[in-house]
């Protein structure tokens, strides 16, 4: 997946995005190594909090976060000052 095109931004501005209801990824696949990476991730960040590369669509594009996951919900991952990425607008982690 080319990621030239995703937006860089601070974990402080996820706060004040939109996320629309849709699936961002339509391979079931894709879904699964998705679950997988942000189970890896949780346990990176808590033991060792262990940043990682968030790609994510909101409803104005593809952006993308480095830092740190804190928890997981059945619907959403967690940052800092318990700021959520629903999980079906996550594109892909880079860990």
């Amino acid at each position: 997946m080319d990621t030239t095109n995703f937006v860089q931004i601070e974990k402080e501005e996820v706060a004040g995005l939109h996320f629309p209801k849709e699936e961002v990824l339509e391979d079931t696949d894709l879904i699964a190594i998705r679950k997988a990476d942000v189970n890896r991730a949780i346990s990176l960040g808590n033991l060792e909090h262990y940043k990682v590369k968030i790609y994510f669509a909101d409803d104005s594009g593809e952006k993308v976060v480095h830092t740190t996951i804190w928890a997981v919900t059945d619907v959403a991952i967690v940052l800092k000052q318990h700021v959520l990425i629903p999980t079906h607008r996550i594109i892909k982690l880079e860990i």
